[in-house]
């Protein structure tokens, strides 16, 4: 079996040079936490022997981990390098490593079957002055790093570079071009994360998305940015240029072009507005140096997706960013109207479906609004919607940096529009948009009041908690439940009287000759156990009153007495609640808000189910 190991392969490697699908053998294993919190962009650093020699500087992401199986790389594992990367470091001490980015593998033999090392390896120290150089560039001017890729194919002729013309917004600094250089993979930029200037860095990227300009004014000053997305074979990473350099850059950079891109800054990547899956992003300086190269379209790189169903939105935070694909099933008109700020403002609204039987209010802003075309029921991908939330539901809206395509060329958009067309269509879909939106399938613990405060549920500020519990109306505060809102369908938002008989919803920037009344309740509910105090939205509100929201507001200006009655009836009587109580910052002071989300009347007979469940597991009973 020591045979089957590419014997001098790592040092054929560690040179440089290419080799088509070594074999080598792993010896160690150890996994480096980024403290992202996500273990998809978690690493692996790997020992590794080919028989003759061993190196320590191999490194593979979390996904090409995961083609080793279950079991992982298990020490003495026989695997085939199906693709891989090296680069080039300069280290502070002026010496030069190599480092191996393994970014396909195949395993051919389980260690625990192996269970020995082969041959006597020694480690491969080579003299870095060995270590090949791009021809015709010195190392101080132009390159500390390089890299290299290697697939088991002829890398073929050199590629045909545009440069660009310095008085028609040239990027190119002096007469130095960048197009010579062997270029540096996206996936590998993390390596350099302490070094946080990559002015001797090249990379070579697709452009996948191209966010529109924004401007910026505050006590500071005013400014504008813009940003675009790249992609190579090894991954993604979001580049932003401030300032002048959006005059620079913006109409130099096209999608779907491939350039090549020196000088920027990396650091750390904001995830409140980033949702690529990469820890880092660049920023553009003065240094940055940008060529656009002809002959190479990368058209094998594919946008990189991970789709989360509409049903499971529920269950995530608000303000995350996360990538959809469903089917618009429904597209509102254009609306156009004014922001506080004076600013011109349009939007769409989409409402998407998927083959969990769920929809979800999409919100299109700017141009992706003008643009869109629901025709035909196409199907959209979304990669970076942000997740917002009003009253227990939960809806999308598309940010600056949010990539929008249109039936996009991928197996899943297949799969669902043939749903769409055979089953989805006519389908009552659970609407998570709707007040108390919770999913058909989310079913939140049962508790008590006690429990909810014993647990301290909802005391982390960037989480809300959910339970559910029969609970008792107490006290239904009568003041301020009604207000008058927005006529239009969709916009709960209060109006302002003008005193004219008109009335104006600053949220639409419209006036109206009328108005709906909206109902918005608090209340004190109680158990066995304790009480708590309550919010509730105007669905859940029409649930415990018995009448509509307008007939409330009517009878109110008709009959004041008779809507007290109204109020008092509800009092004393008793709900399943599903609430989802959370940690809010209000005046600089953090106190706890419970919503109930959805308010039903108590079905006993599933009721006293749970409770026997309950006893049942308390005696040790259940299975």
């Amino acid at each position: 079996m020591a045979s089957l190991l590419t014997r001098g392969a790592l040092g054929t490697i560690m040179q440089g040079e290419d080799i088509t699908g070594p074999v080598v053998q792993v010896l160690s294993v150890k996994k480096i936490n980024t403290g992202s919190g996500n273990p998809d962009k978690d690493r692996y650093r790997v020992f590794l022997s080919d028989g003759q020699y061993t190196v320590s500087a191999a490194m593979m992401t979390a996904p090409v981990y995961a083609k080793a199986g279950e079991k992982g790389l298990t020490k003495f594992t026989i695997m085939k390098i199906e693709r891989f990367i090296t680069s080039v470091i300069n280290n502070p001490d002026g010496r030069d490593s190599r480092v191996l980015l393994i970014l396909d593998l195949l395993v051919l033999k389980d260690g625990d079957e192996v269970n020995e090392k082969f041959g006597s390896p020694v480690p491969y120290t080579p003299d870095a002055k060995s270590i090949p150089r791009p021809n015709g560039s010195s190392a101080s001017a132009v390159s500390n790093s390089t890299a290299s890729i290697s697939n088991g194919k002829d890398s073929g002729p050199p590629h045909k570079i545009q440069k660009l013309n310095p008085t028609n917004g040239s990027t190119t600094n002096g007469n130095i071009s960048i197009a010579g250089r062997i270029t540096h993979p996206i996936s590998s930029l993390s390596l350099v994360r302490k070094r946080l200037f990559l002015l001797r860095w090249v990379i070579k990227a697709r452009v996948i998305n191209k966010g529109e300009i924004r401007k910026w004014e505050n006590a500071k000053g005013s400014g504008q940015l813009f940003n675009f997305d790249l992609a190579d074979e090894s991954g993604e990473i979001r580049c932003t240029a401030f300032r002048d350099l959006v005059d620079k850059y913006y109409d130099m950079i096209q999608v779907d072009k491939v350039y090549y891109i020196s000088g920027c800054q990396l650091k750390p990547a904001n995830k409140q507005f980033n949702s690529l899956k990469n820890e880092y992003e660049m920023a553009m300086s003065n240094e940055t140096v940008i060529e656009e190269c002809l002959d190479d379209d990368l058209s094998k790189v594919q946008t990189q997706y991970d789709f989360v169903e509409i049903s499971k939105i529920v269950e995530l935070e608000a303000n995350q960013t996360i990538d959809v694909l469903g089917v618009a099933k429904s597209t509102g008109e254009l609306e156009k109207f004014q922001a506080r700020s004076g600013r011109e403002l349009q939007k769409k609204e989409i409402q998407l479906v998927d083959r969990s039987n769920s929809s979800v209010t999409l919100t299109l802003w700017g141009a992706q609004a003008e643009n869109f075309d629901g025709s035909g029921n196409p199907v959209i991908a979304l990669k970076g919607a942000r997740i917002s939330e009003f009253g227990g539901g939960k809806t999308l809206s598309t940010i600056s940096g949010t990539l929008l395509k249109i039936n996009p060329e991928i197996t899943e958009c297949y799969q669902l529009k043939g749903w769409f067309e055979s089953d989805g269509m006519n389908a009552n879909a659970n609407d998570i948009s709707a007040r108390g939106g919770l999913g058909v399938s989310f079913t939140p613990p049962w508790m008590s009041f006690k429990q909810v405060v014993d647990q301290q549920l909802g005391s982390s500020l960037d989480k809300g908690d959910y339970y559910q519990v029969k609970g008792t109306i107490l006290l239904l505060r009568r003041e301020n439940c009604l207000y008058k809102a927005c006529p239009k369908d969709g916009c709960n938002k209060k109006v302002v009287d003008n005193d004219n008989g008109t009335y104006t919803c600053e949220k639409c920037g419209k006036s109206y000759e009328n108005f709906r009344f909206r109902l918005l309740c608090n209340m004190n509910v109680g158990d066995h156990s304790g009480n708590q105090w309550i919010s509730m939205f105007n669905d859940e509100c029409e649930k415990v009153l018995g009448l509509s929201s307008q007939a409330a507001g009517e009878l109110m200006e008709a009959n004041n007495d008779a809507f007290t009655d109204v109020i008092e009836q509800a009092q004393f009587q008793e709900f399943i609640l599903k609430c989802r109580v959370k940690m809010e910052t209000y005046n600089d002071e953090h106190r706890l808000k419970t919503v109930a989300v959805r308010v039903e009347p108590v079905n006993y007979e599933q009721y006293n189910a749970h409770l026997i469940q309950s006893i049942k597991k308390l005696a040790g009973l259940s299975r």
